[in-house]
């Protein structure tokens, strides 16, 4: 059986689907105390069970799981950046994750967790080394926080450890993210309500709508985690395409999708500009090296199979 928590959320959902497409016997474990939308994304799908997170640690701890799991997608996480509360962060992203990764090494269960490219901070160097990190918020630390952790333990944890660092991912059942979706599907949203798109204006150096993002399509991150579910290689890896593209890309690929429409530019929010990362291109290498060779989805075909999918639905 495959743990996959987090697997009603956006990238879980993925996932879980990609997974069942293989006869893989899922069980996806969320928080149940706090029910939301993301929970029609895993309606009616073959899955084993969704039961509560801290019931399965419990359960986890307590033998019921023992010799049935064979791999753990960690996934499930507080993903709001803006979120105040250190403890709540630091419970759900850091103390479970340590749990987690305690009971597979201990148990030589191989575990894929989701980091973030929040750790690089306001940083331009996005290359997996601890000279290039930093946070800006209790979301990006306790991440960062986790990573160390792994690191400091690596010698010691004869299973299959993979930190996945995610830059900024798009596609189909992330509609219940809602302010934190991607904004391609906020530009959807724009575009079917006014018939145009909103961009910020310029800051930090770069042009109207020239900041600039490595936008991934979630497929692609779904390719790289069954390729480590495969192959039996450990280490923190940088998901991404390697390519930075600017908002004024992805709106002309939303504007090309509809074939009308134009940009409108709106000041850029105060006080938002020490927390925005305004340019992100990750360094690929360390994928590369460890044997990965797929291809990244180029944005123009990621947004157009995105934008059909909302369509559809």
């Amino acid at each position: 059986m495959i743990v996959v928590t987090g697997g009603a959320g956006f990238i879980g959902t993925n996932l879980v689907r990609s997974l069942l497409e293989s006869d893989k016997k899922v069980l996806v474990v969320e928080e149940l105390d706090k029910y939301t939308k993301k929970f029609e994304n895993i309606n009616n799908l073959n899955i084993e069970d969704c039961v509560d997170n801290n019931h399965f640690l419990k359960d986890l701890k307590n033998g019921k799981y023992k010799s049935k799991i064979q791999h753990i997608f960690h996934l499930g996480a507080c993903s709001k950046t803006t979120e105040q509360d250190r403890d709540y962060v630091m419970s759900t992203n850091l103390d479970y994750s340590k749990d987690l990764l305690e009971y597979s090494a201990n148990n030589n269960i191989n575990m894929v967790y989701a980091s973030s490219a929040s750790v690089y901070g306001s940083g331009n160097v996005f290359k997996e080394e601890p000279e290039n990190e930093s946070s800006l918020n209790h979301y990006s630390e306790s991440k960062l926080l986790f990573d160390n952790f792994v690191r400091e333990n690596f010698s010691k944890i004869k299973s299959q450890v993979v930190g996945i660092r995610y830059f900024n991912v798009y596609g189909p059942y992330e509609q219940h993210k809602e302010v934190m979706s991607s904004v391609i599907y906020h530009f959807y949203n724009q575009f079917k309500k006014l018939g145009m798109l909103k961009l910020f204006r310029g800051s930090h150096g770069y042009g109207d709508g020239e900041q600039r993002r490595d936008f991934v399509y979630v497929k692609d991150t779904v390719k790289i985690k069954i390729w480590f579910m495969n192959n039996n290689v450990s280490g923190i890896f940088n998901v991404a395409t390697g390519k930075s593209r600017s908002f004024n890309d992805v709106g002309n690929a939303v504007i090309s999708y509809f074939s009308s429409g134009h940009i409108d530019y709106v000041d850029f929010p105060k006080g938002l500009e020490r927390q925005y990362q305004a340019y992100t291109q990750a360094d690929m290498t360390n994928l590369n090296n460890a044997g990965y060779q797929g291809k990244p989805t180029e944005l123009e075909d990621g947004v157009n199979e995105y934008l059909s999918f909302l369509d559809k639905t």
